[in-house]
């Protein structure tokens, strides 16, 4: 079975009986910071879970560090149980409530909730989104599962690009943590095919979006 086919067994988490089919389906979309993420969901004007948002906040105990300060890039500054809970509820009601994240502050500031619409997908996007292809395919909900690439220099480009407009750290934090994600890049991407994702560029991931819609 496919991820795109309708589960036929038990695999749908918990739900009343009778309505084990899934009415929508999530595609995790990950990539490197700066990828492309954030704007190919925008184009696709579909709804979207912004996974960063459940970071934990700066003082959360057992934050991970690296450079210095905390380490964004390590999944355990991040809550994959409120994550995938936030998905399992939009994919089973059609909402969820999720959390606003500052990323300046490095704190929760509140609540959203997102309504997922009559659509059949629900976008996922985030650095952690490999985080959870396993658990959503095994619990029936995933559509896709995709891995943005781009040459690492446009990456790092438009990731500072982005970073210094919206004052998201100190620049020498920014230039020394670009440095570093840089040279990491080839084994993050590495981790995340292993984790069940699958490469793509921005014009496929969009191209393949839109024909999981048309069926």
């Amino acid at each position: 079975m496919t991820d795109l086919e309708p589960p036929t067994s038990d695999a749908l988490f918990d739900v009343p009986a009778g309505a084990r089919r899934a009415t929508r389906r999530i595609v995790l979309l990950t990539g490197p910071s700066g990828s492309g993420k954030t704007a190919l969901t925008r184009r696709l004007g579909l709804p979207v879970v912004n996974l960063d948002d459940f970071y934990r906040d700066l003082d959360h105990p057992g934050m991970p560090v690296r450079y210095g300060i905390v380490d964004w890039d390590d999944p355990r500054s991040w809550d994959v149980d409120g994550a995938l809970e936030a998905l399992r509820e939009v994919v089973r009601t059609g909402r969820a409530e999720v959390p606003v994240y500052d990323i300046p502050t490095s704190r929760r500031t509140g609540a959203a909730v997102l309504e997922a619409r009559d659509v059949p997908v629900v976008l996922a996007e985030g650095i952690f989104a490999a985080e959870l292809v396993e658990q959503c395919r095994a619990d029936g909900i995933l559509a896709d599962a995709i891995c943005l690439t781009r040459p690492r220099l446009v990456t790092f480009w438009f990731r500072l690009l982005r970073d210094v407009a919206e004052s998201r750290k100190p620049l020498p934090t920014l230039l020394r943590r670009g440095w570093g994600l840089l040279r990491g890049e080839p084994a993050l991407v590495r981790r995340w095919v292993d984790l069940g994702c699958r490469t793509a560029s921005p014009g496929q991931a969009e191209r393949d979006i839109r024909a999981l819609l048309a069926t």
